[in-house]
C-alpha cells in the first residue's frame, strides 16, 4: 500500500512517476476512468483551507469517490482519543484519507494504524502536494525539467514549504537558494536528513551570511541577501510570513522578514523570463507586492489550478 506522507520518503523515481501522470489528468479532466467509484474517502482537516479542500474534494469526486469532510470541530486529530484508535476506526469504514493537520507524526501514525491510503495535505513540517504541483507547473510553463535549474525561495526558510523544496532539490538535482534572516534558516537536523552532512551545521558559523552545501543530488545555498539569492534564478518563490499556527509570533515575524519580498527589484535580478510563484494565500505588500503578483497572476493561478490535476495523479500513483 502506498501513501504520500512526505517528499523525504519518496524516491526520485516516485516523484517522476507522479509527475508523468499529470498531463493526462489535466488534458482529459472529465474523460478518464473513475477508479474510486464505490469508495468513500475522508478529508480530515484540523487546519482550515481553501485551495487544498476544493482541489481534493473536486478531484476525489471526479475520480468517482464519495467524500466525507471532517473539520476540527468534528474530529480532533491527535487530541483526546489516541490517534491510533481514531485511525483504526476510520480505517475500518473508509477507503482512503487526506489529512491536513499540525504534527507530521499524526499523519504518519494515522497511516500506520488505519491501513488505508493516506495523503499528507499539509503539516507544520511538510507540504508535499504543493511542491509536487510547483515542480509540475515549472516544467509545464518552461517546457523543460527542473533538474539543473535555480529555485530561489524568499521569506521564512524554516517553514513547511521550503522544507519540502529542500527534499525535492535533494531528490531531483536542482539548486535551491533560501533567502531569509539567519533566525529563519532551516534547522540543521532537517538539512542532515536531506543529505547535507557536516555542512548542515551552519549555526556553528555565527557571522556567516551565506552557506552553501551539497544536498543529495542537488545543492542548497542559505543567503541573508535577497538580491544575491535571486541572481540568475529560474524561479522566484514565496509564501506567507505568518503561517497558520504562528499568529502569536506575527509582530516579530513581520518585523524580522520586512524586506524579504518579491518585487520589481528582485525580479530584475533573476533570469529574464524567470517565473514567479506563490502557493497562496498572498498578503500583498508583505511577501510580494501587489503589482508583481498581478503581473505574474497567470503563473500563480495556473499553479493553484494544477493542485487539482497533480493530486489526482498522486491518487492514481497510490492506487497503482
Amino acid at each position: 500500500m502506498k501513501h504520500l506522507l512526505s517528499l523525504e520518503s519518496l524516491s526520485a523515481l516516485d516523484l517522476r512517476a507522479i509527475l508523468a501522470r499529470v498531463p493526462e489528468f489535466k488534458l482529459h479532466r472529465r474523460l478518464h476512468a473513475r477508479p474510486l467509484t464505490g469508495q468513500t474517502w475522508a478529508l480530515v482537516f484540523s487546519k482550515s483551507s481553501t485551495r487544498t479542500r476544493v482541489s481534493f474534494e473536486v478531484g476525489l469526486r471526479e475520480l468517482g469517490a464519495e467524500v466525507l469532510f471532517l473539520s476540527a470541530a468534528d474530529i480532533q486529530l491527535g487530541r483526546g482519543e489516541p490517534i491510533q484508535d481514531t485511525a483504526r476506526v476510520m480505517g475500518s469504514m473508509l477507503h482512503g484519507a487526506v489529512i491536513r493537520t499540525f504534527a507530521q507524526s499524526d499523519v504518519e501514525e494515522f497511516a500506520r494504524y488505519s491501513r488505508i491510503p493516506t495523503i499528507n495535505a499539509l503539516t507544520d513540517q511538510e507540504h508535499p502536494c504543493q511542491i509536487l504541483t510547483d515542480i509540475y507547473t515549472f516544467e509545464e510553463l518552461t517546457g523543460r525539467r527542473i533538474e539543473g535549474s535555480v529555485v530561489t525561495f524568499v521569506g521564512d526558510g524554516a517553514c513547511n514549504v521550503p522544507a519540502s523544496w529542500i527534499f525535492a532539490a535533494a531528490k531531483l538535482g536542482f539548486e535551491l537558494r533560501i533567502a531569509a534572516p539567519r533566525d529563519y534558516w532551516p534547522a540543521p537536523e532537517l538539512l542532515r536528513r536531506a543529505g547535507a552532512g557536516e555542512a548542515a551545521d551552519w549555526h556553528l558559523h555565527p557571522t556567516s551570511v551565506t552557506e552553501r552545501m551539497a544536498l543529495g543530488n542537488g545543492t542548497l545555498e542559505l543567503v541573508v541577501d535577497c538580491t544575491l539569492a535571486a541572481r540568475r534564478a529560474d524561479l522566484l518563490y514565496t509564501d506567507v510570513w505568518v503561517s497558520m499556527g504562528k499568529e502569536a509570533e506575527a509582530s516579530d515575524r513581520l518585523r524580522a522578514l520586512q524586506g524579504y519580498q518579491i518585487n520589481d527589484t528582485l525580479v530584475a535580478a533573476a533570469k529574464p523570463g524567470a517565473l514567479v510563484m506563490h502557493c497562496l494565500p498572498a498578503y500583498r505588500g508583505h511577501e510580494i507586492d501587489a503589482a508583481t503578483l498581478e503581473r505574474h497572476a497567470s503563473t500563480i493561478f495556473t499553479q493553484a489550478e494544477n493542485r487539482l490535476h497533480v493530486q489526482k495523479a498522486i491518487i492514481a500513483w497510490m492506487l497503482g
